[in-house]
């Protein structure tokens, strides 16, 4: 009798772990409490100081004058700028990321971050748990015995479980509190060359001078104190910041956790007050339908829209297949879609109406909108703007039209895929 009394109690005390952990994991799925239900009306132009002030407010912080944002292309510009700034730190370098992996340019960066790390400066890193899998533990090892003040985000834990799926998706570097980065770009060896083939990736990141600096360090320590419970302060991470040159611009965060809401906002507003133009490097296009509603609302008045996506060379065949599910309401409401072919094209960009220009590790998706740590940096300027459609449009001519046509005549098979897979497009 008293063993079966002690079996049922193991198989009660079996059923309320199960049930818990069930519970713990149902959390992953779960959006922030602000939630955006109605596409936005907005009266006011991109160009206008009206649209400037929301944008200012609702998104958190200000618009700062008296900034320089410098686009750089691939890994071949982008990793020896980086790694150069890197080694002149003289006080401090902050550094998060989502993807880390062994290779080549992981290595090189270990090892300048440890280098400076030796010779005295505060280097602080964050590495998302789940990008830097592959990432070995000798480097990991390296920089800590350096100095370095690395932490895994938010590790495999049973008392992390209800946020295993929200990342950190950002791609941030401050150095000296002055010199600033962010863009598309991991560290991983696909990101190196030229985008020349399918094994070298196409991709930007942004190097940027001026007061939006201290927004962009004001990001990482959002995530620093989620990791470690320590605030990062004084000079060497806050100096103050001189004019750099004459861009305003916004660095502005989102988290399921808080403000998980802003990068949809964002979106909403740009596309709700567009007047003439729409460019979008979509590295995985999956919108949801608060955003697909607003994006042919502005195709009826008349706003260009172009979406420019990866085409065989993706990294994820779900999201290529939920992406290409939606194209169809779009094509045949006038929007153009092209698809680049020659490598996976990973850029995240919009520029509005010549105006505006969003950049940084935000995904037009709805795994972006509401479950990542993401940040975005917004810079108003007509002159950064003409250059980014410039970029835009030399990416064009490796690219191909897909036409309304075309996604009518997708096979059944595609069909079938699309039916399995855009049920469960938010964690894509």
């Amino acid at each position: 009798m008293r063993m079966k009394r002690r079996g049922r109690a193991w198989r009660w005390l079996g059923v309320a772990l199960a049930t818990l952990v069930v519970v713990l994991l149902s959390f992953n799925f779960t959006r922030g409490e602000k939630q955006l239900e109605r596409v936005l009306v907005h009266p006011h132009a991109i160009d206008s100081p009206q649209f400037r002030r929301e944008m200012g407010v609702l998104l958190g912080p200000g618009i700062t004058a008296g900034n320089q944002v410098q686009a750089l292309d691939n890994g071949r510009e982008i990793f020896p700028a980086m790694l150069a700034d890197i080694r002149a730190a003289r006080r401090s370098i902050t550094f998060e990321t989502y993807i880390y992996w062994s290779g080549e340019i992981g290595k090189a960066f270990a090892e300048a971050l440890a280098e400076r790390a030796r010779a005295g400066v505060e280097v602080n890193v964050v590495i998302d748990w789940v990008g830097g899998m592959k990432m070995d533990e000798s480097l990991v090892t390296a920089m800590r015995g350096a100095g370095v003040r690395l932490e895994l985000y938010r590790p495999l834990k049973w008392y992390n479980l209800s946020r295993v799926n929200k990342r950190t998706h950002r791609k941030l570097l401050v150095v000296d509190g002055r010199i600033g980065y962010t863009g598309g770009v991991g560290i991983a060896d696909v990101w190196e060359g030229n985008a020349e083939d399918p094994e070298h990736w196409r991709d930007m990141h942004f190097r940027v001078e001026g007061p939006v600096v201290a927004q962009m360090q004001a990001a990482f320590i959002d995530n620093w104190i989620k990791a470690t419970g320590r605030v990062l302060n004084g000079e060497a991470y806050f100096p103050p910041l001189a004019p750099a040159g004459d861009m305003d611009a916004q660095l502005f965060i989102s988290s399921p956790e808080g403000g998980g809401e802003s990068m949809h906002l964002m979106y909403l507003m740009a596309i709700a007050s567009a007047r003439e133009s729409l460019d979008v490097h979509a590295a995985y296009f999956v919108p949801d339908a608060l955003t697909m509603r607003a994006l042919k609302m502005a195709l009826k008045r008349g706003v260009r829209l172009r979406v420019l996506v990866p085409g065989e060379h993706i990294d994820s065949d779900a999201v290529r297949v939920a992406s290409r599910a939606l194209w169809g309401e779009l094509l045949a409401a006038g929007a153009e879609i092209h698809v680049y072919r020659p490598t996976m094209m990973h850029v995240k960009s919009l520029v509005a109406d010549g105006v505006l220009v969003s950049v940084g590790s935000t995904n037009f998706d709805v795994r972006s909108f509401q479950l990542n740590d993401e940040a975005s940096l917004n810079v108003y300027d007509r002159g950064f703007a003409e250059r980014m459609t410039a970029t835009f449009e030399r990416d064009l001519q490796r690219a191909t039209p897909y036409t309304l046509e075309d996604w009518e005549a997708r096979p059944w098979t595609e069909r079938l895929h699309e039916a399995v897979v855009l049920p469960i497009k938010s964690q894509l």
